[in-house]
């Protein structure tokens, strides 16, 4: 993985077609990361509401990056995309180098 410096904002998506509702997501980052009744995974807005729309991102609070990237480290559907927001470029999960 690239070393990325304090000041890139990453994002971060849910893929729910891969997602195995295995909940490590909600383990790592609560505060990022719910499930909806249909037992996926997915991401919180702002305000704490789920976004249910497909590819929905939101940006990674600074004090929850290690634990946003982890959780898409440790993935076992790889269905969690952290990307940086400058240049999309892959941060953690598919996509990024390891």
């Amino acid at each position: 993985m690239s070393v990325e410096t304090t000041e890139d904002t990453l994002q971060v998506w849910v893929d729910q077609d891969l997602c195995t509702g295995d909940g490590l997501c909600v383990q790592y980052a609560p505060e990022v990361f719910e499930f909806d009744v249909d037992g996926l995974a997915y991401v919180k807005g702002p305000g704490g509401e789920l976004l249910l729309a497909p590819g929905s991102r939101v940006d990674v609070p600074s004090h929850l990056r290690l634990e946003v990237i982890d959780a898409a480290k440790e993935c076992p559907g790889e269905c969690i995309h952290v990307r940086r927001q400058r240049d999309d470029a892959p941060v953690a999960g598919p996509g990024a180098e390891d």
